[in-house]
């Protein structure tokens, strides 16, 4: 909130007015909740005694998978958000500091004052980024608690994120008014968002929909084979053998077929 007090100072366009006050002030005030509020949503969401319910519908039918009691998934060795989930996690946390981040930069403070298609643009980017770092934040909560509709979740939020930022070009495109070098500068950091979605989906969903610890504690169930997926049989060996972590990936057995 200090660093959004300052950009409201800094404002080209900001008068000693409360009416200016609050008109700035609320979206950042937005944009500093919104992520506390998604996380807080995600858990009052599922209890404790509902986090582990399975989903009705499949989506992921890819391969041939063993269906586990919910007593097998709790004492199952690569249950829960550990190994490359944390990296997951990790990355959902930094997307959302870092959106705000590059918000507060990028985006001056315009209050009423400011050219229509500024204080239009100036609601839009802070609408984009309250939006997604709640939506964000609910997947975090999924993922950190076990929840099983986290892939779904995170799916959504990906999809969600491209939908807006195409939006965003499209209205504020369409505005007369809008300077030709605002124009391009907007192209530009709405594409490079819609690119860093798109990177994270490339990079993350073979793992989702292939992780042995993505289908154990998300959709419970396993494979006949744990040697079918080398990384998470690595990260299992290395926490129980520590000699398992000097060697190689095991040769693929002969168990369920991708």
């Amino acid at each position: 909130m200090a660093l959004a007090s300052f950009r409201i100072l800094a404002s080209p366009r900001f008068a000693n007015d409360p009416g200016d006050w609050l008109g700035l002030l609320a979206p950042y005030a937005a944009i500093a909740l919104a992520p506390l509020a998604g996380f807080l949503l995600g858990q009052a969401c599922f209890p404790q005694d509902a986090r582990l319910s399975p989903p009705g519908v499949r989506l992921s039918t890819w391969g041939r998978w063993r269906q586990l009691a919910i007593k097998e998934v709790r004492a199952h060795p690569l249950f829960g958000p550990a190994g490359f989930m944390a990296s997951l996690l990790i990355g959902l946390l930094l997307n959302v500091v870092l959106r705000s981040v590059e918000f507060l930069i990028a985006m001056p403070a315009l209050s009423a004052q400011a050219p229509s298609w500024g204080r239009e643009l100036f609601l839009l980017m802070a609408g984009d980024v309250g939006v997604m770092a709640f939506f964000y934040m609910v997947a975090f909560a999924f993922a950190l608690h076990s929840v099983t509709l986290f892939p779904r979740m995170l799916a959504f939020c990906w999809m969600l994120d491209i939908l807006i930022q195409l939006l965003i070009a499209r209205y504020i495109g369409a505005l007369p008014e809008l300077p030709a070098d605002v124009a391009l500068a907007l192209g530009d950091l709405l594409w490079g968002n819609v690119a860093k979605v798109l990177i994270s989906a490339f990079v993350w969903l073979p793992y989702l929909l292939l992780s042995e610890r993505v289908n154990v504690t998300y959709r419970h169930r396993t494979t006949h084979d744990l040697r079918r997926f080398p990384i998470d049989s690595i990260e299992e060996a290395a926490d129980t053998d520590p000699a398992a972590r000097h060697q190689g990936p095991p040769a693929p057995g002969r168990g369920s077929k991708d």
